[in-house]
This record gives C-alpha cells, sequence and structure tokens, in this order.
C-alpha cells in the first residue's frame, strides 16, 4: 500500500512510526495511539528532529496540551494541539495533562511561589500561556501547580482579545526569533499567530499555511478599496499585518525585531534582497474563518 503525500509538519508520521489514527493512510512499521500531556516549562522549544542544537520549528507555551507519540533519550516526539505541529520536545518539559480555565493576557507576567511581589520568581510566562486557576489570594491568581500569578495579567480561556492588531502591537521591538512565540523573540508567522489566537481565531503556524487557510483575497493596489487595518500581507515565506493603510507590523530578519514601516517601503527592501513581490493580502471575516474547522484547524 503506497503512502499517502503528507504534510510532515502537520502529520505526526515518520520512517518507523505513526500515530494511531493514520492507519491506513499512512504506511509504517508500528503505530501509537499517544497520550496527553501538557507543557510545564515557561516555554518548550520544538525542534525538528531529538537534538538540543536542531532547528527550532516553534515554540510551545506553558499549559498548552501535547500528544506524544513516541519518548527516547530525554525527548518527545509530540503533537501540539494548539495547531497541530508535529516534532521533538525536551520531556523534561513535559507533565501531566490538565484542563486550563485561563490564559495570560499580558505580554509578559513573572510566576511566583507566594502572594508577594518580592519573591524570588519561578518562571516568567508569556502572553498565550495556560494556567488552571484553582482559587485567589489577594490580588494573586493561585494554580493547581502552586504558581502565584497577578489576578490583572490573566483573562479566562474563553475570553478572547477585541483585536488582532492591538495584540500584535505589543510585541513592537520583540527581538526576531526564527520559531519563537514569545516577547524573548517571535518570528513573522509567530506574532500573527498569536494575536490571531488572542482574538479568538484558530490560525495555523506557517507563513504557506496562513496564506493557504486565512482569509480572503483582495487586490493589494485598488483605489476603490484600499487595505484596511487587520489585513495580512504575505511574501513567499514572510507575513505581515497592517496596521492602517499604509503601515505594516511585521518580525523580520532584517530589522531583527517587529518594527512598524510603510508597507511601500517594506516592499521596496524585500524586493531588492530577492524576497520577491507580495503575493497575497487576505482579509479575515466571519465567512472567511469558517471552513477553519472543517479543515482541522479550529
Amino acid at each position: 500500500m503506497p503512502s499517502a503525500p503528507f504534510d510532515r509538519r502537520l502529520t505526526p508520521a515518520r520512517a518507523d512510526l505513526a500515530a494511531e489514527h493514520l492507519r491506513g493512510l499512512v504506511d509504517a512499521p508500528r503505530y501509537a495511539e499517544g497520550r496527553k500531556m501538557r507543557v510545564v516549562t515557561a516555554t518548550a522549544p520544538l525542534r525538528r528532529s531529538a537534538q538540543a542544537d536542531a532547528p527550532l520549528e516553534t515554540e510551545a507555551l506553558y499549559g498548552e496540551s501535547v500528544t506524544v507519540y513516541d519518548e527516547q533519550d530525554g525527548w518527545a516526539w509530540a503533537q501540539l494541539e494548539r495547531d497541530k505541529y508535529v516534532g521533538y520536545l525536551p520531556s523534561a518539559a513535559l507533565g501531566p495533562p490538565s484542563a486550563p480555565t485561563h490564559r495570560v493576557a499580558a505580554l509578559r507576567t513573572h510566576a511566583y511561589p507566594g502572594p508577594a511581589i518580592k519573591l524570588p520568581t519561578r518562571m516568567a510566562l508569556s502572553l498565550g500561556a495556560q494556567l488552571t486557576i484553582v482559587g485567589h489570594e489577594g490580588d494573586f491568581a493561585v494554580s493547581e501547580d502552586g504558581l502565584y500569578v497577578w489576578s490583572r495579567c490573566l483573562a479566562k480561556l474563553s475570553a478572547h482579545e477585541p483585536e488582532t492588531v492591538a495584540v500584535a502591537e505589543l510585541f513592537l521591538e520583540t527581538p526576531y526569533l526564527w520559531g519563537g512565540r514569545t516577547s524573548e523573540g517571535i518570528d513573522c508567522s509567530g506574532l500573527v499567530q498569536t494575536a490571531l489566537t488572542a482574538a479568538g481565531v484558530a490560525a495555523p503556524r506557517d507563513s504557506d499555511m496562513q496564506e493557504a487557510f486565512l482569509g480572503e483575497p483582495v487586490a493589494i493596489d485598488s483605489p476603490a478599496e484600499p487595505l484596511a487595518r487587520g489585513d495580512l500581507v504575505f511574501w513567499k515565506g514572510h507575513v505581515g499585518i497592517m496596521r492602517d493603510s499604509v503601515t505594516l507590523l511585521h518580525a523580520n530578519g532584517w530589522h531583527m525585531k517587529t518594527v512598524s514601516e510603510p508597507l511601500a517601503q517594506a516592499q521596496e527592501r524585500i524586493a531588492a534582497s530577492s524576497g520577491g513581490k507580495v503575493t497575497s493580502v487576505r482579509r479575515l471575516s466571519a465567512r472567511s474563518l469558517a471552513p477553519l474547522a472543517e479543515r482541522g484547524l479550529g
């Protein structure tokens, strides 16, 4: 039986092992059901192979759920629940599953061992990290893991930010990091995904996936319909989000940080550096987002 083509980034299948639900679709010597776990460190690098110096594909945040299909030599081969990305996580970054109730709504906030801001912090949690809150003590919310987090830095998991661009703007001046998803370092598609997720929009991880699945196409140079705040602008291998009709917000490797600049200036520079022309502009709407769940991204 020939193996079906698949995207290695989103399909838990490798030469020696595949997820049980792929039986009959992908040939493998053995199959595994997988077991649910969650990230218990501030962030966990998801790498292309089981090596500390392997390329960083993306990052998983505290509290996020993963399905582990194999574990060897300190590495777990797993799939993230958030966006279905597959890769290798440090086993030490994983713990028992939980049912999160809240998310970090601030760009970054500290978690303490007790209800006092002068205590040594246990970790710094990034926007989008998830916690199971079991109580409150003063201004602190207390997680099931005994983390004390400033309550006003949290939001209920079901509560969404009113606007994606406002979330993306929080990351201005954040250093560029390939595969990054936090204020310590973020890449272009990580910025877009993080902003959309905070607003309740399920978004794939990489720019080519985002271009394929998000929004509806609009013309980049139509006098009758100028670009609008929130439009996504794509190049081959790059994406940014419009702040207004002429200004682009994007994490990029030329500035090595997240910047706001005129779209025309970005177009000229990217074309001059062999990055090519804009491949599309996508506008999000209720109608354009409806198919996401059907495609396994909702």
